[in-house]
């Protein structure tokens, strides 16, 4: 298993040679999987070889995440055989959103169970179907860029220690998928971070803060027409 998420592992390429298939995972921000993966995935080189794609996501809009890397993979030469959607928390619960609270839960973990049995026929030959059509999007990149800033809006103190002391563990710096953050100063490039708040979640000592998004958690849901007991209403699904 191959880690791309910190910024120095997709540096340093990623040769698919040895391998006989390959399972992209990725989280989903803001409809799409992240600006720094699609920017990775023209890197890599198919050669005909099987992929199965999975994307986490914290219930809000997961469409049309799930086209955009099956198009990429396909221009870079893989044959990609399915992909698959898992509810996962949030990542802004770290702020006080309450989506997703509990997830994955056992039914999530029973579809991806599930998942790699149909993976495992597919890549084996025992099915040599290729996953179906995919949701695509009417909305221009423009827009998408502009959703994309739109989380920036709700998160507006980025990842920092405040002058507060630490360990100097570095391991939010060495995390950080852009490296945005410096642990030296304990502060982070804001034109750089992506808001996925991986380092607040990794700080072993807990002195990474952002403000409080919990006044934004209402908006949220109304924004998207939705209230929190129809999200938690959702399930996994796996797309053939």
């Amino acid at each position: 298993m191959i880690d791309i998420t910190p910024h120095g592992a997709r540096e340093k390429g990623f040769d698919c040679t040895p391998y006989d298939a390959l399972i992209l995972g990725s989280p989903v921000h803001s409809w799409r999987i992240p600006r720094v993966v699609r920017e990775w995935i023209p890197n890599l080189s198919g050669d005909g070889k099987k992929c199965a794609i999975f994307l986490t996501y914290g219930g809000f809009q997961i469409h049309p995440a799930h086209y955009t890397p099956c198009q990429l993979l396909q221009q870079q030469g893989f044959s990609v055989v399915s992909s698959a959607e898992f509810l996962a928390f949030h990542t802004f619960y770290i702020g006080g959103w309450k989506a997703m609270e509990g997830r994955p839960d056992e039914s999530d973990f029973a579809v991806a169970r599930e998942y790699a049995e149909i993976i495992y026929a597919r890549f084996s030959g025992k099915d040599t179907n290729l996953v179906g059509e995919l949701e695509k999007t009417c909305h221009p990149e423009k827009l998408l860029d502009q959703i994309e800033g739109f989380r920036f809006r709700i998160l507006t103190q980025v990842p920092t220690r405040n002058g507060a002391d630490c360990c100097m563990c570095r391991e939010g710096e060495e995390f950080c998928l852009t490296g945005a953050i410096n642990a030296t100063t304990g502060e982070t490039d804001l034109s750089r971070c992506i808001a996925c708040l991986g380092c607040v979640l990794r700080c072993p000592e807990g002195v990474l803060r952002i403000n409080d998004m919990s006044p934004s958690w209402e908006f949220k849901l109304k924004g998207e027409h939705i209230t929190k007991e129809e999200m938690n209403k959702k399930k996994s699904r796996i797309y053939l």
